[in-house]
Formats: structure tokens, sequence, C-alpha cells
């Protein structure tokens, strides 16, 4: 049975990049209007909508979205979510309706046509160096001054397989209280299963996300960061070890 599986998640992987690259090339042309000027990345978005949508069903991902609360289309909020899979940018396209700019490693620049939209879009750091993340926070401001949300993974990268949510980074959060915006948690429950950074894994299936309650940061100061950096942690900690639970629960019983 193991001597099948390699070839499927081989293939696999390589229909993942086909899926990223066709929308991009159809759309090129309206891609390259849409990033041309800078008040115009709202058409930009939901052209991003229509090629992760597109990657999500090709995969075989049947995604579903619920929401507590639902962000108001004219405000701007800060998005964090836990980061487990390759395909955790194209469902936080799907999940979120408002406009917003995702803060991103520039590793994922080096990916060829991907690329070339990814470092024009999107705040880029270098979590290495004090200046990159220095410049993160002003190219963040300047977006949040304009209207358009922003979208971190406060873990700062990846985890190991076995872990289930890192720590969370205070970045986001200093940013959120500095401009006096909510702060909107989001859990993804099966994308580690689906699409994990392991390359020899993943199959279709079901993909869920969930937008948390919304911490609000009205008369919060930045001595306020960590305490909010905890609850929004504890908030998406609680929603993923409450789906294991009820998960295994549902297994033994069947």
């Amino acid at each position: 049975m193991a001597f099948f599986k390699y070839p499927f998640w081989l293939l696999y992987r390589i229909w993942f990049y086909i899926l990223v690259a066709i929308p991009i090339i159809i759309m090129f042309p309206l891609l390259i209007i849409s990033i041309s000027r800078e008040e115009w990345y709202r058409y930009f978005f939901k052209l991003a909508r229509i090629w992760s949508k597109f990657i999500l069903i090709g995969m075989g991902f049947g995604y579903k979205i619920t929401r507590e609360e639902t962000p108001d289309p004219d405000k701007s909020y800060m998005f964090v979510a836990n980061h487990t899979s390759m395909a955790d940018i194209m469902l936080m396209l799907v999940a979120v309706k408002n406009p917003f700019v995702f803060v991103g490693k520039q590793e994922l620049a080096k990916i060829p046509l991907f690329g070339f939209f990814y470092k024009r879009t999107c705040i880029l750091v270098d979590r290495s160096s004090a200046k990159s993340r220095q410049a993160v926070f002003l190219r963040a401001q300047r977006r949040l001054k304009q209207g358009v949300s922003i979208c971190i993974f406060p873990e700062g990268g990846v985890p190991e397989e076995h872990v289930l949510l890192d720590e969370f980074k205070d970045g986001a959060f200093r940013l959120a209280i500095n401009h006096q915006i909510p702060v909107v948690p989001i859990a993804f429950y099966d994308n580690k299963k689906r699409f994990s950074y392991t390359f020899f894994s993943g199959s279709p299936g079901k993909m869920r996300a969930k937008i948390l309650p919304f911490l609000l940061t009205n008369g919060l100061e930045t001595a306020d960061t960590k305490g909010l950096n905890e609850k929004a942690r504890t908030l998406i900690w609680d929603e993923l070890t409450r789906s294991q639970i009820t998960k295994k629960s549902y297994s033994n019983q069947k």
C-alpha cells in the first residue's frame, strides 16, 4: 500500500503547483493592472480570492467556513491564525472577505510566477533581521491607514508536525493596539492533515476554518500587548483542542 502512496503524494504536490500557476497565467493582464497602483489593491484581492478557490477546489478540498462574528466590510482588522500548511494562504483568502495584506516570510518570493505577485502585494519580513522587522511595522501602519486590514500568522513560522500551536510573537498585537483595531482569531482545523509542509503527505478532504470572537483593543496600551497575545492564542488553542476531543469522542462512539 505504501508503494502506491509515494507516487500519489509526488503527483499531488506537482498538481498543487500547476493549480497555483494556471489562474495566474489566465488572469495575468488583470493582475498586472490591479497591482500597478496601491489604491487598486481591492481589485487584486478579489482576483486573489478567485485564485484561492480554484486551488482549493482543484485539490479536492471541500472547505467550510463558520463565523462566531462577521467582520464589518467598512472596518480594518488584524487577522491571526494558526500556521500549519501551504494551503493556509488560500483558506485565509476564502474565509475573509475584507481586503487584507499578508505579512509573510520573504522566502516565498522565490517561487516562480507566484513570487512575482507575492512580493509586490504582501509585506515581506526577514525574521532574523531587526531592521526588516521594523520596516514591516512601518509598512503595515501605512496600509492600515489606507483602510486595508492585515493578516499575520503570529507563530512566526510553521511549528513542528507534533506541535498543535506554537507561542505567538507580539508584533501583530502591538500593531492592533497602536491602531485600535480588533484582533480576529481564526482556527484552521484540518490544513496540516490535508497539505502540510511534509512533502510525502496530504490528501483531498474536508478543510474547515472558524472565525472566533473578536478581541477589542479600545483603550489598550502597548503594555497590554502580551495579555492580548495570550487571549488570542488561548481562543485558538481551546478551539483546536475542543475539535480534537470531539473528533476522538465521535470515533469512539462509532
